[in-house]
């Protein structure tokens, strides 16, 4: 056949000819199928169709006329004209021949499968999908097509598309000729996902550019509604390492409203609140979906000959539960940064917060609020402005592409306004619910997407850094850098920085922010009242509340540990005292009064007491998974508040009572050294545990008897007293001569370069730092180490 080709005769060096789409579509049929990657079979109508169809009806000096003289940022002319170029294409007539071969395309999917399926007819430009753009939602797609005549005026349509407003404003910001982009389009199965489930994946992480996970979008329904973003979907993120290594565990997951889905007749209707409540996917389907996005990356990065990240679309078919690849192309932003340079964003002051939703990119803006409701109201768009919207369109992108920031009512992280603002570098906030009745016309506001995975709106202009820093000549040091962090949602983005691991995981900020539910109150909820029961159901759901304990808090550690993996995460127990435990949510009913919270019931005191050995329990089982199940046995356990040698080893047998044997599986137990007699003990400590690290914090104001929390001898706190440096020198000291593995991880190495020297000078193997004070102390160490001959 001369214009039409199935997917068995293209591939990927075939764009010249059957386009982006297409021509990956034919690649992975032919080179991935037999590995068990499913693709629904099809055809392409080539660009040779495509030009014969504009010869035959002598539309090209037509098409020219309207084109040649174009001013793409005259927003009415933009649209007069390309209303004329659509108008010219569906009222002529396709040849003979052209029709021909597409019917019997068709016939040839009919006899491979059955009569009644339906088609898929979607648009496949040259330029689709190269590594300078990536045309997203730039061109039609047409969906249940059931007979020869829808086939036809699809076809057409398709065509007509590669001169909307947004494709020709996309050409030229684009730098490609309006008449050189030449379509082909897809004919293929379509997979029955409006009675189950689609979505979108990456094989990287599409804000921070982080290359070791897959991150998969999903709602139930057609996936037009996650592509442009006008539902809120499912979030979901598995570990490629641990992964490739035999693990089959979800790293984390976050449920989405999910309010609609799209039918076979591309209507949206609402979705039923049990089926809201429930992810759009399996388990197994999110591991089977990983297992396509490894597979596809794989082979992209094999024939391009370097690692390529990969956007990839996939449906769940609801007739035979099979889950398809529709499309796959290269990821066009994150893998493209420059990775020698960090750059961070970081707010001055605070402000009121108006509204929050998904963060998209790590950037801070702020302008003018402008609302736009339908495409005419974009006339009136000022560059700098905040564009907030229920949701927006590829029609939309010519004013974009001049906001300082967009907001959102609905959408995830892989919806049109989060690729484009992506591309533009320019934060957004998706999925914010009520963005559009909280923030008003011309209201001055600051949108942030530097604080993790939530973006946040503030009242007014606030004040902001950027701090960009050259990571190309960062140095290597026999003192290992590592790092403080306890928020999972920045981890991603942190993993950039160059660091020999986490040494400081702080358990406590997973179970206040993400759980916000005392353990106890989930293994006893017969002691709690009414008001505290059902504002634990509300959170926790239908899920069972142990269950629901040990999955957030897993996740929660684990997506800090996969952030620097294989290198070691060290994660502290939890470390709440008693009055921080009881403004968790039904902790009132377990803690005791304590008349000094910061030496009372805390750290390893409760571990084996029976007011709280249960809660260990939970705790010992989430951690358990993150290293059996989950596979990061770079996981580095450590003991917080440990006061006495025979504590420490009632600790050290709990933890095997629950699943924690140190040794087995390479488990290490480090204990915090953090109070005088961790120091005087330190070589009966040696016997218990592995390692030491140093709570500077702590160990000055339990050696010097300061509280640091009293503004009235809060001035006499500081770490570079002579004492505290010489418990510093005897615990250091003493780590080493037990063999044991010394560290730090207070704040006094980020707030004073000479406590770092001192510690440098000791011979202490790690120090943990702040994020924000790992480069430059990184580099001071180096050069300490060179001045000292380390």
């Amino acid at each position: 056949m001369q214009y039409i080709k199935y997917f068995d005769q293209i591939g990927i060096d075939d764009v010249d000819s059957v386009g982006g789409k297409n021509a990956s579509l034919g690649e992975m049929y032919q080179n991935l199928s037999n590995s068990g990657v499913k693709i629904p079979y099809g055809f392409a109508i080539t660009v040779d169709a495509y030009n014969y169809f504009l010869d035959a009806n002598a539309l090209l000096d037509k098409l020219h006329e309207q084109l040649d003289t174009l001013e793409p940022d005259n927003v009415a002319q933009l649209q007069e004209r390309a209303k004329i170029c659509r108008e010219l294409i569906l009222n002529a007539s396709i040849p003979d021949e052209l029709q021909a071969e597409i019917l019997q395309g068709y016939k040839t999917l009919q006899q491979r499968y059955d009569t009644s399926i339906t088609l898929a007819v979607r648009s496949s430009a040259t330029a689709e999908d190269s590594p300078e753009a990536s045309f997203a939602g730039q061109n039609e797609t047409f969906l249940n097509i059931s007979n020869d005549e829808e086939l036809l005026n699809a076809y057409k349509q398709c065509i007509a598309s590669n001169f909307t407003d947004r494709s020709i404003h996309y050409k030229y910001d684009n730098g490609f000729e309006y008449l050189k982009v030449y379509l082909s389009v897809t004919v293929m199965k379509m997979v029955r996902s409006d009675i189950s489930a689609s979505g979108v994946m990456f094989s990287i992480d599409t804000e921070s550019g982080f290359e070791d996970v897959v991150l998969i979008n999903g709602a139930y329904g057609l996936g037009e509604n996650v592509v442009q973003g006008s539902v809120d979907p499912d979030n979901f993120y598995v570990h490629k390492p641990t992964y490739q290594k035999g693990f089959r565990a979800v790293l984390q997951r976050t449920l989405g409203s999910k309010k609609i889905k799209m039918n076979r007749h591309s209507e949206n209707v609402d979705v039923p609140q049990e089926d809201r409540k429930r992810y759009c996917v399996s388990d197994e389907d999110i591991l089977q979906l990983t297992d396509y996005a490894i597979k596809i990356e794989e082979h992209y990065s094999a024939k391009a000959g370097y690692k390529k990240p990969m956007d990839i679309e996939w449906a769940k078919d609801g007739d035979d539960g099979a889950i398809y690849i529709v499309q796959a192309r290269p990821e066009t932003v994150e893998s493209h940064h420059n990775k020698l340079t960090y750059e961070s964003y970081k707010l001055k002051e605070s402000g009121e917060l108006l509204v929050s939703g998904s963060a998209v990119g790590r950037k801070i803006a702020s302008g003018k609020v402008r609302r736009v409701k339908e495409l005419s109201e974009l006339t009136t768009f000022e560059a700098g402005d905040v564009l907030v919207a229920e949701t927006t369109t590829p029609d939309w992108e010519p004013v974009m592409k001049i906001a300082s920031a967009i907001v959102t009512n609905r959408g995830g992280r892989t919806c049109h306004a989060a690729i484009i603002s992506r591309e533009l570098g320019i934060p957004a906030v998706v999925g914010c619910d009520n963005a559009t009745e909280v923030l008003q016309d011309g209201d001055l506001v600051t949108v942030s997407c530097a604080e993790g995975e939530v973006g946040f709106v503030y009242k007014g202009l606030l004040d902001f850094e950027v701090e960009e820093s050259d990571l190309s000549d960062v140095k290597d040091t026999k003192t290992k850098i590592m790092m403080n962090l306890g928020n999972p949602d920045l981890a991603f983005s942190l993993s950039a920085l160059p660091v020999d691991g986490i040494g400081l995981a702080r358990m406590e900020f997973i179970i206040n922010q993400a759980i916000k539910i005392h353990p106890m109150a989930l293994i006893h909820p017969e002691k709690l009242d009414t008001t505290t029961t059902e504002a634990i159901e509300k959170i926790k759901g239908d899920e069972d509340g142990q269950e629901f304990f040990i999955r957030h808090l897993s996740e929660g550690v684990a997506t800090i540990a996969s952030s620097v993996y294989p290198k070691p995460c060290v994660v502290r127990m939890s470390d709440f005292k008693t009055n921080e435990y009881a403004d968790l949510l039904g902790g009132q009913f377990f803690e005791p009064l304590d008349a000094n919270p910061m030496i009372g019931f805390r750290g390893a005191a409760r571990y084996s007491h029976p007011a709280y050995e249960e809660g260990f329990a939970l705790e010992c089982k989430a951690m358990k998974r993150v290293r059996d199940e989950m596979g990061f046995t770079n996981v580095i356990l450590m003991i917080p508040f440990c006061r006495r040698v025979e504590e420490g080893e009632r600790v050290i047998a709990t933890m095997e009572k629950y699943g924690l044997k140190r040794g087995e599986n390479g488990l290490e137990i480090y204990v915090m050294c953090e109070i005088p007699n961790n120091v005087i003990s330190i070589d009966g400590f040696s016997k218990s545990f592995d390692g030491f690290s140093i709570g500077s914090n702590d160990l000055t104001q339990l050696t010097l008897g300061v509280d640091r929390d009293s503004e009235i001898v809060a001035f006499d706190y500081d770490e570079r007293d002579e004492g505290v440096l010489k418990m510093i020198e005897m615990a250091v000291e003493g780590a080493k001569r037990n063999n044991r593995h010394s560290g730090i991880c207070g704040q006094a190495p980020s707030d004073y370069p000479e406590m770092a020297e001192y510690l440098v000078k000791l011979g202490i193997d790690s120090i943990s730092l702040n994020p924000d004070s790992v480069i430059k102390t990184r580099q001071n160490v180096a050069e300490i180490e060179v001045q000292a001959g380390i």
